[in-house]
């Protein structure tokens, strides 16, 4: 997997202390060629192939990469207390904890509002207008891919894959092979259009941060990245059918505070942004502080309700709509603790079980031994071009911690093209990025590990299309 989620990424801003310093400090030991390490790296690797046979197992992805979490944590944890050194082992599991605490905090909460929408027939809405314009399937996957691609670098790519899955699910309901190819070139589009921007994703993040580019400077980005997105695009898109949606045109009435729900949420992204970029402050302050927002106006839906229907019992009995007063009888008072229990918590456990087994093989050191291997015996493109492909595996994250606590040296043009790889390269599968395993999670059944895998190859082209580009565009920055 490569990070949850990834303009501000969900999962790449609540995962940014991934870079700090302590995880590197903690390993005293290297333990790369030890008995204790190989194991824990056998036990990842039986733990991976178990979710990659999700779809034919049957089996929650969150279970295997649970137990091997635990597996690998006690298995360093008893060496240490061997070692006498227990102190070490306890303070870099709660650092790791406390990771996933925010990046769980921070994903509840968009699933959250996401939830509170779909109950407030949003998304049907969004599916009854594209239906009533007379938009197919092929109109479907183009919108729903540009959408991603240019509402990824604002809003993050994790929430905006899930909002565009939503839409898709909505549309095309139970047609699976048209779903899956839209998940596909959704993900594709959302992590393409989150690497070139500082906020986009964990990767752009950590460069920005580190000061090795400017903000303005990763729009050199724009174009490697539209191609990585349309290349592989325009080849799945004639695979889909040229049918109208199965789905019958009806009338959608959007529930009461649909919109100003919308607001909230969007309300809640700018206070995450604003924490982070002025005060410094974790975003998961503004997510949970958006949270409150929430919670508030669901107050104020339940104590207006009776008035509100009231008048609007008046108006259908004064028109005699008897369907319309049908409807009023069942409304029910909005409620947000619903919603929360309504997120995708196979997903956020198996965020957990991803974050923990990382953290573990990095206190190991095996993702600095990787680092130096690499740029220590390849040329610096070579090494970039390799790391992006491996975090379609491995997860960006620590990958790109591991190239910066390096510091290797390369040009301005090579520091930018790890940041391309490491942020589109987690598309070559779907537990490459946070937004291929939510969507795992959100259409479970249609978009699936071996469905994804399957266009690799297509996927491929549009990566090496975007490091081309890259290459050609800013050759003067290497």
């Amino acid at each position: 997997m490569k990070n949850l989620p990834r303009g501000f990424n969900l999962y790449s801003l609540i995962l940014l202390l991934f870079c700090s310093p302590a995880m590197a400090s903690e390993a005293s030991l290297n333990l790369t060629t030890s008995a204790v390490g190989l194991l824990c790296i056998f036990i990842f690797c039986i733990a991976y192939t178990v979710v990659m046979l999700e779809e034919k197992l049957h089996l929650r992805k969150s279970k295997p990469v649970l137990v091997a979490a635990g597996l690998i944590w006690i298995l360093i944890g008893a060496y240490y207390v061997n070692n006498d050194m227990p102190g070490i082992t306890e303070s870099a599991f709660r650092h790791n904890l406390l990771e996933f605490a925010e990046l769980m905090l921070f994903l509840l909460v968009a699933m959250t509002y996401i939830n509170a929408l779909e109950e407030r027939r949003v998304f049907d809405a969004l599916r009854s207008w594209m239906i009533q314009k007379g938009f197919n399937y092929k109109n479907l996957f183009w919108i729903t891919g540009f959408l991603a691609f240019f509402i990824s670098p604002i809003a993050d790519n994790l929430t905006t894959a899930l909002l565009m899955c939503a839409v898709v699910m909505k549309v095309a309901e139970g047609d699976k092979p048209f779903i899956n190819l839209s998940c596909i070139n959704i993900v594709i589009a959302a992590n393409a259009g989150g690497a070139f921007s500082p906020f986009g994703d964990i990767t752009t993040l950590m460069v920005w941060q580190a000061g090795l580019v400017h903000f303005n400077e990763f729009l050199v980005l724009f174009l490697p990245s539209l191609a990585n997105y349309l290349v592989p695009a325009a080849i799945m898109s004639f695979y889909v059918e040229d049918k109208q949606p199965s789905a019958v045109y009806e009338e959608i009435e959007l529930k009461r505070g649909a919109l100003r729900i919308l607001t909230l949420f969007l309300l809640t992204i700018a206070t995450a942004v604003a924490c982070h970029s002025f005060l410094h402050l974790p975003p998961v302050l503004g997510m949970m502080m958006g949270l409150g927002y929430l919670q508030f106006f669901g107050y104020f839906l339940r104590m207006t309700l009776p008035g509100s229907l009231a008048r609007k019992k008046a108006h259908a009995e004064q028109i005699g709509d008897n369907d319309r007063l049908a409807k009023l009888g069942s409304v029910v008072p909005f409620d947000v603790f619903s919603k929360v229990s309504r997120a995708e918590w196979d997903t956020l456990l198996f965020f957990y079980g991803i974050v923990m087994c990382v953290g573990g093989l990095g206190f190991l050191g095996y993702l600095n031994l990787m680092s130096e291997m690499l740029y220590g015996n390849w040329s610096a493109t070579s090494a970039n071009i390799f790391l992006g492909v491996i975090s379609a595996v491995i997860d960006n994250i620590p990958v790109m911690f591991a190239v910066l606590s390096m510091q290797p040296d390369m040009s301005h043009g090579q520091w930018l093209l790890i940041t391309l790889t490491a942020g589109v390269g987690g598309s070559l599968l779907s537990i490459g990025s946070a937004a291929g395993v939510a969507l795992m999670g959100q259409a479970r059944g249609y978009y699936t590990f071996f469905g994804h895998l399957k266009w690799a190859p297509v996927i491929a082209l549009g990566y090496a299309a975007s490091i081309m580009l890259h290459l050609w565009l800013n050759a003067s920055l290497f």
